[in-house]
């Protein structure tokens, strides 16, 4: 009869009661690190230390802390690695060197256990830099194994829903997320430099505008009101233009209830920046900077690499019309979109299903989007739109059909949303009755109210900072750049509507 393996959590709870009937605490706090792994590393990376193998390179004692990743035992000396959020140690300890209770605390080790150690820094005669210990300390018993083969761990279930297990096993995973502090802090850099004030505006709002999405909904109980989650920060940063705050910023999150894809994720980050007395073409040159300054500072130059295509981030960026963009990438001939019928039948030549009640402006975004847009893998602006698909941009004055506004896309898929804002009362009203009788929803009365007051002259610009970080760290899904997303309960038998 085959023997039945003890439960690994088990055995390691096991080790955790025997540790705690020793009175020693495996859950401390008083334990003072001198310095982070990688710093210490730096530290002897002098040409002078990396001659010196099999001795100590200096008398001076130092505290480190990390998680034990790697244990390798000779009899009376073990050879281990601790690993913290960004450098990787050796530690070498012997029986004879260390207390008696030390020695049978690192024998109780597994994996996974996060323990502070002292000693001196040597060479191996190999001349891998390590720590001979004198003294080691618990800092925390892991009760769960890491799971199989987690150096390089890929099982995506596992990477999402465990992100924790994703860090400790994958560097490139954690440089994703230094890279991604490092983009909104370059960000809000440039921003503050030419002027903007950064600002936070309601993430609860009675109503949802400022983009064309499906809100969620949730209930106040006091005041008895229903509210959205916001899907855009839009009309509150245009109201603080019209108070006098010309050029203003937000950096937060906005939440759309719609689908889940390696687009797509339900709550998402987004930049909106509004500056006064400027147009779209003066935002077009100021992400052109923007753009290309990122690419410099995190990626080491304006050309990098996403998903095997070359990107170049050189100003001037591709421009293409919106009408351009459809003829001659789309290929729609003008018998094609001579009406809605025969853009239907367009579409429907090429794979493409159309809502029936879509318009004709709204059927040739549909070209844009699935049929174009991808193909824009350098950046490129879509600029003047259908003033149909655009219900908050500003008219052309030479073409009222079109509203000025451009989208920018990099890598197959839009990254950018700007236009030269509408600042006419009562042309926004008109606009707004219109969207509620085709698609529902209220007209923001207390956003008109702002607009009588005046807004100058201002463009303003939405930039999805999830698909930015996916380009610049070359991630196939926003997934990969979103620490938490969203994802389907795991008793779920299906999908979520829309998840790809």
């Amino acid at each position: 009869m085959e023997e039945k393996k003890e439960d690994p959590r088990e055995i390691r709870k096991k080790k955790l009661e025997e540790i705690r009937a020793r009175g020693i605490d495996p859950y401390p706090n008083d334990f003072p690190v001198d310095l982070e792994l990688k710093a210490f590393a730096a530290r002897f990376s002098a040409p002078e230390f990396l001659k010196i193998t099999d001795q100590e390179l200096t008398g001076e004692v130092f505290s480190l802390a990390g998680r034990v990743i790697a244990i390798r035992k000779f009899g009376k000396a073990a050879f281990f690695h601790l690993q913290d959020q960004e450098g990787k140690v050796q530690g070498y300890i012997e029986r004879e060197r260390v207390p008696s209770l030390n020695w049978e605390i690192f024998r109780g080790l597994d994996l996974g256990d996060l323990v502070g150690i002292k000693g001196r820094p040597f060479r191996t005669r190999t001349g891998e830099l390590s720590i001979r210990v004198d003294e080691l300390k618990l800092l925390a018993k892991s009760l769960r194994p890491l799971p199989e083969k987690w150096h390089g761990l890929k099982e995506v279930e596992i990477r999402y829903r465990q992100r924790y297990l994703d860090l400790i096993a994958n560097p490139k995973v954690r440089e994703i997320f230094r890279r991604r502090s490092e983009v909104l802090n370059r960000i809000r850099g440039f921003l503050t430099e030419r002027g903007f004030l950064e600002v936070e505006t309601p993430i609860l709002q009675p109503k949802a505008g400022g983009a064309a999405a499906e809100p969620f909904q949730t209930y106040h109980q006091a005041l008895g009101q229903k509210l959205f989650l916001r899907i855009a920060p839009e009309l509150y940063l245009k109201r603080l233009v019209v108070g006098g705050i010309e050029r203003v910023f937000e950096l937060g999150r906005n939440f759309r209830n719609e689908g889940i894809s390696t687009r797509h994720n339900p709550e998402f980050t987004m930049l909106e920046f509004y500056q006064a007395y400027a147009t779209y073409r003066d935002l077009m040159v100021l992400l052109e900077d923007l753009f290309s300054g990122l690419a410099q500072e995190i990626c080491g130059g304006k050309k990098i690499v996403y998903q095997g295509n070359e990107i170049d981030f050189t100003p001037p960026f591709r421009k293409y019309t919106f009408a351009q963009a459809i003829r001659e990438i789309g290929q729609a001939g003008e018998s094609d979109l001579a009406s809605p019928e025969t853009i239907r039948a367009f579409l429907k030549t090429r794979g493409v299903e159309t809502d029936p009640k879509l318009s004709r402006p709204e059927l040739e975004q549909d070209i844009l989007e699935k049929l174009v847009e991808d193909k824009f893998i350098q950046p490129t602006f879509i600029y003047d739109y259908p003033v149909e698909v655009s219900p908050l941009a500003r008219r052309k004055p030479d073409n009222p059909a079109l509203v000025e506004r451009f989208e920018l896309f990099i890598g197959g898929f839009e990254v950018s949303n700007a236009f030269s804002e509408l600042n006419d009362p009562e042309d926004q009203r008109e606009r707004f009755q219109a969207q509620a009788r085709a698609w529902g929803g209220e007209v923001d009365e207390d956003y008109l109210l702002a607009l009588e007051h005046g807004m100058p002259p201002t463009a303003g610009c939405g930039i999805g900072i999830d698909r930015l970080l996916m380009i610049l760290s070359d991630s196939p899904s926003i997934r990969e750049v979103i620490l938490f997303p969203l994802l389907k309960p795991l008793d779920s038998k299906t999908a979520p509507e829309g998840a790809e």
